[in-house]
């Protein structure tokens, strides 16, 4: 068998959509599974959704996700270069040989050049609807021959040309995932594959580059499936063997409708501006559609590898819940380095106005304890200028009247005055003092187990529960302490 090569082509036309990510992800699983190539090629024919840096953005998502594709487009100091045998890798550099062979189609029949303008088009169409007729074009130019139709090219008209489908015929194709598909050529209309304005649709573009990239597989999403049989045909027409075909099932949001902008977060760039781990999205991504033959919730990007094939692959669209993804993402949070945590927290810290870019520099032992003392409570990072919210308030509001109850017990002065105590031995907390200082405040008053921990975390934050008292104590220092006891003391 040859070399498994699968390619992931977007178009240049913004954002790297979720449901994008999971198709360049299953591309990627299979190829390595198999030990085969995955390229990365840029589909940019259709000029008027073009948006500039969005191949850029593209790739750095990609990058970012660790989908790391093999051959194709790549950047490199800041700059797209190509880098493969069978490139280019995008379209817009490839209309000569686009413009090759769709006149090799024109020369066997199997194409026409088509004259109709917009307004005739538009008119059929109007006919067609009012009459409950299949949408299409009515093959009005199919008989024009080849040197009428060049001699209306040479006085100046505008034409596209055609794909010209055989009458009353079943087009029959497989699908790894959804089996023997036969369509009649009567429900489809002859396909325009070169455009006016000389680029190529991507019915033609995608036929002749995965022939000439040796594509064995192609993956897609299911919006593809209904061009799967001209796609077919035109394989055969050419007289090329085709690929195996792969429709993915459509990723969805909770109401099982199209995941979409209206509803939220759909791109690569929002999950990861809100500090997902990419290793989080992936793992959940990669199971939104395809089920694994172990019950394990987690893998690594080796384990996917290891574990994925196309046959368990859903037929139905994979429900996207950003509530499973949460839950995900904490569990990566969870056993993830604190630096890493802290470098992506950041960004959030200075933004909100907690920290300055001074303390990085000369405080960072104390951002990452202030990052640790919240890192089991995210579900991603952007959270934490919520969550660290109390941190920078001394004005003590116990979260509820059971809370309060617990700073109004009757061992709650003895053990402010303590903690007063003991803070005025030292200059400044560190960890030894907030390691220690429990076990002093104990032996000093008396008082232990909850009688002890609960009022004190609770003077402190106002909450009955959260992180090591020890992690909290260090974070505040002596003053933000002494000023917490003084507001607890004058108003409770």
């Amino acid at each position: 068998m040859s070399e498994v090569r699968v390619r992931f082509a977007p178009s240049p036309t913004g954002y790297l959509h979720i449901g994008g990510l999971r198709t360049a992800l299953y591309d990627y699983l299979f190829a390595k599974n198999k030990g085969g190539k995955y390229i990365l090629r840029i589909e940019d024919t259709d000029r008027s959704r073009y948006v500039d840096d969005a191949i850029e953005n593209l790739i750095e998502s990609l990058e970012w996700a660790g989908v790391k594709h093999d051959e194709g487009v790549f950047i490199e100091d800041g700059k797209i270069v190509q880098k493969g045998e069978y490139g280019p890798y995008i379209q817009s550099e490839r209309l000569h040989i686009y413009k090759e062979y769709v006149d090799k189609l024109i020369e066997n029949g199997h194409a026409y050049y088509c004259f109709c303008d917009k307004e005739r088009l538009e008119k059929i169409r109007e006919e067609q609807k009012e009459k409950g007729l299949m949408l299409g074009y009515d093959g009005h130019c199919r008989d024009i021959s080849i040197e009428d139709a060049r001699k209306r090219i040479e006085n100046g008209e505008e034409y596209v040309i055609r794909l010209k489908f055989p009458e009353n015929r079943d087009i029959v194709f497989k699908d790894i995932i959804r089996g023997t598909i036969s369509i009649n050529t009567k429900d489809i209309d002859d396909q325009v594959l070169l455009k006016s304005d000389g680029f190529p649709t991507y019915h033609l573009a995608v036929i002749v580059d995965d022939y000439l990239m040796k594509i064995t597989h192609v993956i897609r999403g299911e919006e593809w499936l209904p061009s799967a049989p001209k796609h077919a045909y035109l394989y055969e027409v050419f007289g090329w063997e085709a690929p195996e075909f792969v429709h993915l099932p459509t990723v969805l949001n909770k109401e099982k409708k199209k995941l979409s902008k209206r509803h939220g977060d759909v791109s690569v760039e929002d999950f990861k501006e809100k500090g997902y781990l990419p290793e989080a999205l992936v793992n959940y991504l990669a199971l939104v559609g395809w089920s694994p033959e172990s019950n394990k919730e987690f893998f690594s990007m080796e384990e996917l590898i290891e574990e994925f094939s196309l046959e368990r692959v859903s037929k139905t669209g994979g429900v996207f819940d950003k509530d499973k993804l949460d839950w995900v993402n904490e569990h990566y949070l969870r056993e993830a380095d604190i630096d890493l945590v802290t470098k992506i927290a950041i960004p959030h810290l200075i933004k909100a106005g907690y920290i300055t870019e001074d303390d990085i520099e000369n405080k960072y032992d104390w951002v990452k304890t202030l990052v640790s003392v919240v890192k089991e409570r995210l579900s991603y990072i952007s959270e934490i200028p919520e969550k660290v919210k109390y941190i920078f308030n001394n004005e003590i509001i116990p979260e509820d009247e059971e809370t309060l109850e617990l700073l109004k017990g009757e061992g709650v002065p003895t053990l402010l005055e303590a903690f007063k105590e003991e803070l005025t031995e030292i200059d400044e907390v560190d960890l030894e003092f907030s390691q220690g200082i429990m076990k002093k405040i104990q032996k000093k008053t008396g008082i232990k187990g909850k009688n002890l921990f609960m009022p004190v975390r609770v003077a402190l934050t106002g909450q009955q529960h959260g992180p090591d008292i020890d992690k909290i104590i260090l974070v505040l220092g002596k003053q933000n302490i002494l000023k917490r006891i003084s507001y607890i003391e004058s108003n409770y």
